[in-house]
């Protein structure tokens, strides 16, 4: 099972175990050593200590940056998908029936699917949506095919499709951000690595100086495992608390139904 695979709850436990037995070990390994010869000083160990949270702190702030700049571009593209899919359906009505009638009917359907698979967060039923959603695509790329090979020379008709072809690359382009883009394992495994010495070297400081584990290193590594879990959670579209908003899309949908458009 790779990381990105592993459920969130079993992440946030590992990473609190894993950092609580870092200070642990590192704590017994001071103090052992700390028993045995009196030539570690405070000073560079304190220098040491302080480098490895001042890399893991700046490496943290980095990944942070680049995924939450990920999880605005997520939220962009449900507001221009939103646009898209409304041109779409404002322009369908320069079809002649029955065209117009079964463009509006696909276009809803096609809303509806999009929202109740996302909102879901199940990654099966958004499989499945996706390939619905590849099938309706579909059908209203060839009626727009059949509608402008009638009159070539059609603005209305090459309007249409220009919307449609900007619709299909929105979807393409949010498949892609928001369920094929992934933090590199490599990445993930470098910043738990120092993760951990940071964690260790807190330990051994504590035995050096010849302190009781304190609730200050306590607090200090659950600082760090909280950035750790929002971080975590940032790269999980589906999951946690950074789930992107599909409002935009609510209020078209309830505009093609003739709803009023709810108001938070």
């Amino acid at each position: 099972m790779i990381f990105q695979d592993m459920p969130l709850w079993l992440i946030v436990a590992a990473t609190i175990f894993a950092v609580l037995l870092s200070i642990e070990l590192g704590y017994r390994l001071g103090n052992n050593l700390n028993k045995r010869i009196e030539v570690e000083k405070e000073s560079p160990v304190s220098v040491i200590s302080g480098a490895i949270l001042g890399l893991l702190a700046f490496m943290l702030a980095f990944v942070f940056g680049i995924l939450y700049n990920r999880f605005e571009a997520r939220k962009g593209l449900v507001r221009e998908e939103s646009l898209a899919i409304s041109k779409v359906w404002l322009r369908s009505d320069f079809m002649s029936e029955p065209d117009r009638g079964k463009s509006v009917k696909l276009l809803k359907e096609y809303l509806d699917t999009r929202i109740s698979s996302f909102q879901s967060g199940d990654k099966a039923r958004i499989i499945i949506a996706l390939k619905e959603s590849d099938r309706i695509q579909a059908e209203l790329w060839d009626m727009a095919v059949v509608n402008a090979r009638k009159d070539m020379n059609s603005d209305v008709a090459a309007l249409y499709i220009e919307a449609l072809n900007e619709m299909m690359d929105i979807h393409d382009m949010r498949v892609v951000r928001g369920l094929q883009a992934k933090t590199p394992l490599g990445l993930w495994l470098g910043l738990y690595a120092i993760l951990f010495l940071g964690m260790f070297s807190i330990g051994y400081q504590t035995a050096i100086v010849q302190s009781r584990r304190s609730l200050a290193s306590l607090l200090l590594a659950l600082s760090f495992t909280t950035m750790f879990i929002l971080i975590t959670t940032l790269d999980r579209p589906l999951e946690g608390f950074f789930k992107v908003p599909q409002q935009p899309l609510l209020n078209l949908q309830a505009k093609m139904a003739g709803k009023e458009i709810p108001v938070e």
